[in-house]
């Protein structure tokens, strides 16, 4: 005798199949219609379903950020400047900010060479010293 010869001595039982008349009718207890007479329904619980809606971190995209400063350089004092003067009316007049109440900061790069008043605009420290070398003034 083979392996392929072998036959199993008990006969395998069927597994039963629901909803296809016999001992318990038609319906065989399912009910009419609806998601729990069909085949291969799962009904989640309604707690589980409303948290796999939220997002894994709750909150922290939302969070406040503070806008980030425009930097200018101290090279570009010069250009933006009108008659000795640079102020925030004047930014926004040349576009460089699109609105007065922005956050504007004056930094280090480059090398000022005129007489520059700066009203309203704070600078770094360097920057203030660099304007200040070329006789000029800061004010913020």
């Amino acid at each position: 005798m083979q392996t392929h010869e072998l036959r199993t001595i008990e006969k395998r039982k069927m597994k039963k199949r629901v909803g296809r008349s016999g001992a318990r009718g038609k319906t065989s207890g399912r009910g009419q219609k609806g998601q729990r007479a069909r085949a291969g329904h799962s009904i989640k619980p309604a707690e589980r379903d409303l948290i796999q809606r939220l997002p894994k971190l709750r909150g922290s995209k939302n969070k406040r950020k503070s806008e980030s400063a425009i930097i200018i350089p101290v090279g570009m004092i010069e250009k933006l400047s009108e008659n000795g003067k640079l102020t925030r009316a004047m930014l926004l007049s040349k576009s460089v900010i699109k609105a007065i109440h922005r956050k504007v900061k004056i930094v280090s790069q480059g090398n000022c060479t005129k007489a520059i008043a700066v009203e309203g605009i704070p600078a770094s420290k360097i920057a203030k010293e660099k304007i200040e070398k070329a006789g000029g003034s800061v004010r913020a």
